[in-house]
């Protein structure tokens, strides 16, 4: 199975290593012709208003939004999650490509400086160390939208049918057990769509 992640901006390298162990040909996606034969996309943390402005310019975001409603699969993480929401909330800057049906806020859990761990549980995965670096936080789902995981009654990694959204980095913590969710529950259902 071949899987993308956006090499844009960010920690896509971390995402790239965590599916190279579970035996899958993970390819950086930097322009629409990458994403040629591949089952899913990874959208790593970064700094979202830049990622945003880069995908405008590389015209991958209507071809990640073409893919999506399509039924391809989508795994954002913290600035991916901002990225893939349908609101930002206090931000009309950063143009969010509507694509699960969830408000965030940015940067909701502080600074550098605030980033923190802790244990989670996850659905159909059970206890899981979760990583918070100038994360954002989901302060609304719609009703199509399923919690996964919820840090202190808010919801921290969602579900709406092809698209997965956290607000942690499960990528720098040895764990690959989400990622393997999302090659497993998510990519193998999702078939390779041509580009363009």
């Amino acid at each position: 199975m071949k899987i993308g992640v956006l090499g844009l901006q960010g920690d896509f390298r971390e995402h790239i290593q965590v599916l190279k162990k579970l035996d899958v040909d993970a390819v950086d996606v930097r322009l629409p012709e990458d994403l040629e034969g591949t089952s899913g996309l990874v959208i790593p943390g970064g700094e979202s208003t830049t990622l945003r402005k880069l995908l405008r310019f590389s015209e991958l975001d209507q071809e990640i939004i073409a893919r999506a409603k399509q039924g391809f699969a989508l795994f954002g993480t913290c600035a991916g999650m901002i990225l893939l929401s349908n609101q930002i909330k206090n931000d009309d800057k950063t143009d969010p490509l509507q694509l699960i049906d969830i408000t965030v806020s940015r940067n909701a859990y502080g600074r550098q400086i605030d980033s923190f761990e802790t244990s989670i549980k996850i659905k159909d995965i059970g206890d899981f160390h979760a990583i918070f670096i100038r994360a954002p936080q989901i302060v609304s789902l719609g009703e199509c939208v399923e919690a996964l995981s919820k840090h202190n009654g808010v919801t921290i990694l969602a579900r709406q049918n092809n698209i997965m959204v956290g607000s942690f980095h499960p990528e720098i913590n040895g764990d690959v057990r989400l990622h393997q969710y999302f090659v497993e529950k998510m990519c193998i259902q999702s078939q390779p769509v041509a580009t363009g």
